[in-house]
Order: C-alpha cells, then structure tokens, then sequence
C-alpha cells in the first residue's frame, strides 16, 4: 500500500526531526540556499501565471511546483523545519544547540538562495540595469514589496499583528503540505499530498518567510520605495516568528500528540 496513515507520519515526524539534526552545516546551508532559489523561481511562475491570465488562482496552482521539488529531492526550508525541529527538543530527542544550529543555518541558506536568486532575476529582465521599462511581473514585485512592508507599518501595531496572524495561518499550511507529503512513499503521491495546502496558503495570500525573502528584496531591486529597515522590521522579522507559531503549534505539536502514542507502563501486582 502507498498510504501511511497518520499513527506512522507521527513517527516519521520525529526521526524525520532527528535526522535533520544531524546535517552538517555545509549540506544545511546547500539544501538551504537551493531551497530558497527553487521557492523564488516558483514564486516568478505564479506571478507569470496570474499576469497572463487575470486569474490569481492559477498562479496559486502552479506554485506549489516549486515546494514539491524541496520535498521530493529531501532539501531544506525552514518554515517546514519550525514544525519538526523544536518538537524534537520539546520532546528531549536533541539539544537546544542542535535545535537553534539546524534553524539558524537553514534560514540563512534560505535568504541566501531568494536573493541570490532575485538578483538574478533583475539582472536577466533588466540587461543588469540597462532597461528601464518594467513588465508585469517586475511591475507585481515592486507593489508587493511595498503592500508586504510600507502597508503593513502604516497601520502601526495592528498592521503589524496582522502579518503575524496571516503568517501562522500560511504555516499552518506549509507544514501541513510537509506533514502531508509523508503520508506517500510514491513521487507522484508526495506531489499531491504536499502541493494541496501550498495552494490554499498561496491562493489565500499569506505570510511566507521564505516567499518574503525574495519578494521584498526583488521588489526594492526594481524600484520599490522600500529599505532594508523596513524589510526586516515590518515584514521579516514578525512573519518569521508567526510561522514559527503556526508551525510548531498547529501542525507539528497538533498532529504528533494527537497521534504518538507512548507505551503504558504495565502495572504489576504485588
């Protein structure tokens, strides 16, 4: 049978964690940065999508391209880590050191990969700055940077909270996708597992770290009136923390306590 129900995905979770743990940083920061690179060329193919036909939900429907690639060929994300890393230390099966070394490297593969990947991106649509003239797609970056940080701060502290609030709604997803894609031991059965949350996160319009790590930095390389200041404290920073919530709390916890079950001691009678 190619379905694994929930009560070995449980299992599968935590060695899954453990195993993750172990990587040495030179294959975290590879796994890491290609990552990042794969999430921000399929980041460009929805937008590609979604100027072409008017309809948001296609792009919504090829985007998860990119995140079954990651899961098929065993790479790293870190937003997929927040729900499996910590429930490892939680449950006393690495150490904090392990914990914080995995994530931190990890994310730092990540940024390096998105924005690797946008400067390249402004560099083959601009000739390296020698074109002027935007199309749709650039034209998408720069209003999404700017909707992604300016709008957020110029509401203040409930602008803030709603990018945290939509960012544990889009990790809920994610990790979902991540948790679900374990369910298969065929390719094709991964795919759709994984790729049918990725597409409600998507479509709905949510906070992505990784997503935001190429989006922002790619729109302010095309003209959005957007700094590094304002990247990092109004968008970055607290979509990091809500996927580290949404994560954790709502896929990783929820579903390996609902479903590990440890073994009873038996009680022996005198």
């Amino acid at each position: 049978m190619d379905y694994i129900n929930p009560k070995e995905v449980a299992g599968i979770m935590m060695s899954t964690a453990i195993h993750k743990s172990s990587l040495s940083i030179k294959d975290l920061l590879i796994r890491g940065t290609l990552s990042g690179a794969l999430l921000a060329i399929s980041v460009t193919l929805a937008l590609m999508a979604t100027s072409q036909t008017g309809l948001s939900l296609i792009g919504a429907f090829v985007f998860p391209v990119g995140f079954v690639i990651i899961v098929i060929l065993g790479l790293e994300l870190a937003t997929g880590s927040f729900s499996l890393i910590p429930l490892a230390w939680l449950e006393g099966k690495i150490s904090f050191k392990s914990m914080l070394n995995n994530l931190i490297w990890v994310f730092t593969g990540n940024l390096i990969g998105s924005v690797l990947f946008a400067l390249l991106f402004w560099a083959a649509s601009t000739e390296t700055g020698q074109m002027n003239e935007l199309g749709q797609v650039e034209l998408a970056l720069v209003k999404i940077a700017d909707k992604k940080t300016i709008g957020y701060g110029l509401h203040g502290a409930a602008g803030l909270f709603s990018a945290f609030v939509k960012a544990i709604l889009c990790n809920w997803m994610v990790c979902t996708g991540v948790v679900m894609s374990m369910t298969s031991k065929s390719t094709l059965g991964k795919i759709l597992a994984a790729g049918i949350p990725i597409f409600i996160f998507f479509a709905l319009g949510y906070e992505h770290a990784v997503v935001n790590m190429f989006v922002i930095p790619a729109g302010m390389m095309f003209g959005a009136d957007v700094s590094i200041s304002d990247w990092w404290l109004y968008n970055q920073l607290i979509v990091t923390a809500g996927n580290v919530v949404g994560g954790l709390l709502f896929t990783g916890m929820a579903i390996y306590y609902t479903y590990h079950k440890r073994e009873k001691t038996p009680i022996v009678e005198s």
